[in-house]
């Protein structure tokens, strides 16, 4: 709320300023451009402005009355009033009956004096035997409505007050704290192992992929067949993020799926071609068989379709060289069967041949050893 001298000077900075609204805002720091051209249009009228401002009130008499009046006649009871009437609040009209009716409720100033208990169980017996209202009988013995139920919940057995009262929740320790943390981790941590094992099944199944697979070199539209398989298990963010797929590459994808296969009767073509003659075409036999049904697809797609119905051509592999040709001779008779012990010296000579590459070609060392 801006004073009268704060209004005025604004104003008249206004005017001096040749009524640009931004620059008087910019020097001054206030007001609103809403609320500096409403003070202008006040000065212009009036030449000058008001001292304040003075809120109208929201009820007028006549329904300030009315209330009264309904509140009166019908048991005195500010809710049923103000459900009946739809105003005003409980407080307000609460304010209303004070200001004008002090008579019918007596306020109670400073603190009151502490009842016996004799006296707390004898008014909660009149509150559960009453006739009439609570507030009446709260008025006969001189306490507040709210106090009545107090002492009736106080002076009620424990089993009674849980039945109407709810426990306040009981703190939990730090220890019980740490252990439901590190099970809720444990949770998350199986439902995402069972979510990998899951993939990799159905990866299996409907890809005919190896358990081994490795899913990040699955292309998205397996990956989106692998999400629609597994969506009524697991939400869409989880598989999303399990296989490192685009929300948006998903949905395309999903929705290239619904399209039909413009290519549908070219790969049973294909399959039968490839089947009938052995497995042994290339995509080079197999486009030209096409063509010679009158099938005209070009060798991009034939090498695609071959790749995704898998039509591999068994071909022979070539052989491994080898320059062994046999031996020259028969191999000698094997005497000592790797037995190097001997009974007498010169019985059994043993040696090994060493070769070495020199310059002028290979040379054999040879080197005999007596056993004894």
């Amino acid at each position: 709320m801006y004073s009268y001298e704060d209004r005025l000077r604004a104003v008249r900075l206004y005017i001096k300023l040749g009524k640009r609204i931004g620059l008087t805002i910019r020097q001054l720091g206030y007001p609103t451009k809403n609320a500096l051209r409403s003070w202008y249009r006040e000065y212009d009228q009036q030449e000058d402005l008001s001292d304040g401002y003075t809120r109208l009130p929201r009820y007028s008499e006549m329904q300030k009355a009315q209330a009264i009046d309904h509140y009166l006649a019908n048991g005195r009871c500010i809710a049923a009033t103000v459900a009946s009437l739809g105003y005003p609040s409980r407080s307000l009209l609460g304010a209303w009956l004070q200001e004008l009716h002090l008579q019918k409720r007596a306020r109670v100033t400073g603190r009151s004096e502490e009842l016996a208990p004799e006296a707390k169980r004898s008014a909660v017996i009149a509150l559960c035997t009453r006739p009439a209202s609570a507030q009446e009988v709260a008025d006969e013995i001189g306490v507040c409505r709210g106090s009545l139920y107090k002492w009736k919940n106080q002076l009620l057995s424990q089993d009674a007050i849980a039945l109407m009262k709810r426990q306040p929740d009981i703190p939990e320790s730090s220890d019980r704290t740490k252990l439901e943390e590190q099970l809720e981790t444990l949770r998350r941590e199986i439902r995402r192992l069972q979510l990998e094992k899951d993939l990799l099944k159905k990866a299996n199944e409907l890809l005919k992929k190896e358990l081994g697979i490795d899913r990040q070199h699955l292309t998205n539209r397996e990956k989106t067949l692998l999400v629609d398989a597994l969506s009524p298990s697991y939400t869409l963010t989880e598989l999303l993020c399990e296989l490192n797929l685009p929300r948006s590459s998903y949905f395309y994808h999903r929705a290239r799926l619904k399209v039909a296969d413009k290519y549908a009767e070219v790969r049973l073509v294909m399959t039968d071609i490839f089947e009938r003659n052995y497995r042994c075409y290339g995509y080079r036999r197999l486009k030209a068989s096409l063509s010679d049904q009158c099938v005209n697809v070009s060798e991009k797609v034939v090498r695609r379709l071959m790749k995704q119905e898998r039509l591999v051509a068994a071909t022979s592999k070539r052989r491994r060289y080898g320059s062994y040709m046999g031996e020259i001779s028969p191999a000698p008779e094997n005497l000592l069967n790797r037995d190097f012990s001997a009974g007498a010296p010169n019985e059994k000579w043993l040696t090994d041949i060493t070769e070495f590459q020199i310059p002028a070609g290979k040379v054999y060392l040879g080197r005999l050893e007596k056993t004894e």
